[in-house]
């Protein structure tokens, strides 16, 4: 299947049954072909031409030791990502002349694919390590296992994994008038113009359905009658997994909640075809590396069928 989002697509093999195994660990952090990526504050480390960076390994733990996780193999060589700490740039001491660091929802304009995904998902994982050093069942410090995918507590033997906060990102869609309407909506801090689908986190006890339901409710007043599954995308900031969707609703009467968003536009297809290509003459579009984009695209292009 070929990844429609950006951050999807990662084309290794995440060796997620072989990775618990610390001998068969070791024998990949030994391999000569090991390399690295190279994240600082969450920027990957990019070449003049805007590609990832890489490293061998063993040079990697000299800029940064214990601070490795295991991504997955490469056909048979081992790929890892090392993050650097501290408030100096590497890319003015020991990195320099190899690139330059770059915020990440920049990078990904410009990576290839298969680069995103491994920077976005070293950058979830890094994460997560930061935030979650402490068991949460007793309060000791955990250690990293299984290359940096699972932690374990050494005094009750809790294991910790990495957490996914999924989101439901939703077009809704009014089909009941003349022709066929989107609503796009407007958060507060945005740039100028800037629209966007609606979206919000599932709580505990709510299927996708309900929570795309509940969040059209509560942020534009309408209500939905169908939601279609059109794509998902990880999202690495910091680990959150978009589940995209199209939602008809019954009503044109939308109404901004005034917390969410400040404002709600209704486009036609000609308007929404019209915000994608840069030529609506007040609104803006989501960057195509988000996936809102990527739904006001396949609604204009008659998703769902």
């Amino acid at each position: 299947m070929t990844p429609i989002n950006t951050f999807a697509g990662s084309p290794l093999d995440r060796a997620g049954d072989l990775r618990q195994d610390p001998a068969w660990l070791a024998e990949q952090e030994a391999n000569p072909q090991a390399r690295a990526l190279v994240l600082w504050e969450g920027r990957p480390l990019l070449s003049d031409d805007g590609a990832l960076v890489w490293l061998s390994l063993a040079h990697a733990r000299d800029i940064a030791p214990d601070r490795d996780l295991f991504l997955g193999l490469d056909g048979e060589a081992p790929v890892f990502a090392v993050e650097i700490e501290g408030s100096a740039d590497p890319a003015q001491g020991p990195l320099k002349g190899m690139g330059v660091f770059s915020d990440l929802r920049s990078a990904a304009a410009i990576l290839p694919d298969g680069e995103a995904a491994m920077a976005g998902a070293a950058k979830s994982l890094f994460d997560w390590r930061r935030r979650h050093g402490f068991c949460a069942a007793c309060g000791t410090e955990s250690r990293t296992a299984a290359g940096g995918w699972k932690r374990k507590c050494p005094a009750c033997g809790t294991e910790h994994f990495p957490r996914v906060d999924p989101v439901v990102i939703m077009l809704p869609v009014f089909n009941g008038g003349p022709e066929p309407l989107c609503l796009l909506g407007r958060q507060a801090s945005w740039p100028q113009g800037r629209m966007s689908a609606l979206a919000g986190f599932l709580e505990p006890g709510e299927s996708i359905e309900e929570a795309c339901a509940r969040e059209v409710a509560e942020e534009a007043g309408l209500r939905v009658t169908r939601a279609r599954y059109h794509s998902s995308q990880p999202w690495p900031f910091p680990s959150q997994l978009m589940i995209g969707l199209i939602a008809e609703v019954d009503s044109e009467e939308a109404r901004p909640d005034q917390t969410e968003l400040e404002a709600v536009a209704w486009l036609t297809r000609a308007d929404a075809r019209a915000l994608l290509s840069g030529a609506h003459p007040v609104l803006a579009a989501p960057p195509p590396t988000a996936i809102a984009h990527q739904l006001i695209r396949a609604w204009v292009d008659g998703f769902p069928a």
